[in-house]
């Protein structure tokens, strides 16, 4: 029997219109999402598939190009995930851009956490900021291991300079989901700090993403 057939009370869309999106489960909130089942599957089923293929709904969502391939999930319906994903990041966004500043460089965490936690290859980011330390924007500099080979700290305090940022807070995710800095990660710190420090940028903090909350490296006295 398809979802149209179901009790009103039971569709995933007429639940969330009545009771709201936190009483559906991720699978149903997909299947709003999806908008329709597949041939021999409805939309919930199809949901349910795609989280237990992709490992979960971080995993599924943090996918670079999407969800996993599944039968009958076409290009329209993997579109409409994404957007979902992407409008999410955008609110996050505003919401930290519309802070008058940033208390404690962990106000940031949410928002780096959603940006690259469920990445499956490692991303060194840099969150710059003003004088009154209110972002000015985020971005992705270097991908693959984070090590003195792979961040050049001529090339971030070229992107520093761009922004005109008088601080900055750095993240990076281990794919492991394991948020210790490693004896690399406080390296290259330290490098970027003393880089930074000759053009009058402050590093505020080192962010480690991973499960859970992201270590921040200030508050371990590492920086």
């Amino acid at each position: 029997m398809s979802i149209r057939h179901w009790p009103s009370g039971e569709r995933p869309r007429e639940k969330l219109l009545q009771h709201g999106s936190a009483t559906l489960s991720d699978a149903e909130l997909l299947a709003v999402l999806l908008g329709s089942g597949v041939p021999g599957k409805d939309a919930i089923t199809l949901g349910r598939e795609l989280l237990t293929e992709a490992g979960g709904l971080g995993a599924l969502l943090g996918r670079a190009d999407g969800p996993v391939p599944t039968p009958g999930l076409g290009p329209a319906k993997r579109a409409r995930i994404v957007a979902a994903l992407e409008l999410a990041r955008r609110s996050l966004a505003e919401q930290l851009q519309a802070l008058p500043s940033l208390g404690s460089p962990r106000d940031s965490g949410e928002y780096l956490s959603a940006r690259l936690r469920h990445l499956p290859y490692e991303v060194f980011g840099c969150l710059y900021l003003d004088n009154r330390h209110r972002v000015l924007a985020f971005e992705e500099l270097f991908r693959g291991t984070v090590d003195g080979a792979s961040v050049h700290p001529r090339e971030v305090v070229r992107a520093c300079l761009k922004h005109n940022a008088c601080a900055v807070i750095f993240a990076h995710n281990h794919p492991s989901g394991v948020a210790e800095p490693s004896a690399a990660d406080r390296a290259i710190t330290r490098e970027l700090r003393e880089a930074l420090q000759l053009v009058g940028v402050r590093v505020l903090d080192h962010l480690v993403i991973g499960h859970g909350t992201p270590v921040s490296m200030a508050e371990r006295g590492m920086i």
